[in-house]
């Protein structure tokens, strides 16, 4: 189902938590451990979810939030997906699921894109994805981001350049999406 952020009661923070906690932790312990406490977002929060349920509970979601990033110097509003997830039983049967509960929503927004990065282990899954011609993954583009919380020791940002780099145009072909190498 969709929902917005404002939509959601305690129990289904702490729901989507566990579900989080189980999903991310085999990716490195760091990862699940930010769903502590009953906290279900990882930086800033979604404003729309797409939480897939079943008899055994939150099987996928998708989290949507709008903002601006600049592609080099070229500010450009997207939807930012993010905190994808399927339930280890069900993997390899989820993003294009996800993307597509989403879709509507993303026409909604008026998004010209819809903008994510994933991991390299989900290469496969996203390449089937794009494939359809749904989206497409940018090669050669680096990502900076700010870390969500503040660590004395670490800077506040991070680059990762070994992610994939999603791209779905909602409101305007991808030919207007801006050349560049660096997103932030």
């Amino acid at each position: 189902w969709l929902c917005w952020e404002n939509e959601l009661r305690v129990s289904d923070h702490l729901e989507l938590s566990e579900f989080f906690r189980n999903t991310y932790e085999p990716t490195g312990a760091f990862n699940g451990k930010q769903f502590a406490g009953g906290r279900s977002w990882a930086g800033a929060r979604p404003e729309v979810r797409a939480i897939g349920t079943d008899v055994h509970g939150i099987a996928a979601h998708l989290g949507l939030l709008r903002r601006y990033i600049k592609v080099d110097e070229a500010d450009l509003l997207v939807a930012e997906l993010g905190l994808y997830g399927v339930r280890r039983d069900l993997e390899g049967l989820g993003i294009a699921h996800s993307i597509s509960a989403m879709y509507p929503v993303l026409q909604q927004l008026g998004v010209p894109f819809a903008f994510g990065t994933v991991r390299q282990a989900l290469r496969n899954h996203v390449g089937r994805f794009c494939r359809k011609g749904l989206g497409n993954i940018l090669t050669g583009v680096r990502v900076r981001s700010t870390l969500p919380d503040v660590y004395p020791d670490l800077p506040p940002t991070r680059v990762d350049d070994d992610i994939l780099v999603m791209v779905l145009p909602i409101g305007r072909p991808m030919s207007e999406w801006p050349v560049g190498t660096l997103i932030d």
